[in-house]
């Protein structure tokens, strides 16, 4: 069976929910959708009181209202409905919860280094054998977000992307570029991985927090 394709204006709606506090072309590019119709869809959902685009810091985008989001996980309770995918993604958000909480070990200790003066103190990234431990645990847990992603993508067709983005944020810190772990205005691992996260809650209604 084919996997599910989402409707291009759910996947609109969908993008500032996963994205954050997106821009049109940031949506259109993340579910490979015309420009004009994602700009036209977000300026509809406005009106309907579903976004509110705002500018900040000298950068502008689209974030969901309240009742954006209820529409949103409306939406998406209808595509798992159809796509007849529930039982399998909550069985893999079950699968990806413990994977999170490793990833959520790893990432504290690329950002901290407990001394024995300080036990918050920050990580200089100065002890090569602490940072090589992290990025292991890293690659390893890329791989089992690969697995877990195509058995994600063989449903639902909107969940594509998310492991070759994170293979790709590692590829980078291998290569010398360490702020692609965690920094968050780019797709480091650590924006990749919250967003699928993100992305879970979202399709299967659960609250932020509640899965920790």
């Amino acid at each position: 069976m084919p996997a599910y394709e989402s409707d291009p204006l759910d996947l609109v709606l969908h993008g500032p929910r996963v994205l954050g506090f997106a821009s049109a072309s940031q949506i259109a590019a993340r579910y490979e959708l015309d420009l004009g119709t994602v700009d036209e869809a977000l300026h509809d959902f406005e009106a309907q009181g579903w976004v509110r685009h705002t500018s900040f810091a000298g950068s502008s985008g689209w974030s969901l209202t309240e009742a954006g989001r209820a529409e949103n996980e409306r939406r998406l309770a209808i595509e798992l409905g159809r796509a007849a995918a529930r039982e399998t993604v909550t069985r893999i958000h079950a699968d990806f919860v413990p994977l999170n909480r490793r990833f959520g070990m790893a990432c504290t200790s690329w950002q901290f280094r407990p001394t024995r003066a300080d036990p918050m103190a920050f990580n200089d990234h100065a002890d090569w054998r602490w940072d090589e431990r992290v990025l292991r645990t890293l690659a390893s847990l890329g791989n089992a977000l690969g697995q877990l992603c195509d058995r994600l993508t063989a449903c639902l067709r909107r969940f594509d992307g998310y492991a070759d983005r994170y293979s790709s944020a590692l590829a980078k810190v291998d290569a010398g570029q360490r702020r692609w772990v965690d920094a968050p205005e780019i797709d480091s691992c650590h924006t990749v991985w919250i967003q699928l996260h993100e992305d879970l809650l979202a399709t299967l209604g659960i609250p932020r927090g509640s899965d920790a």
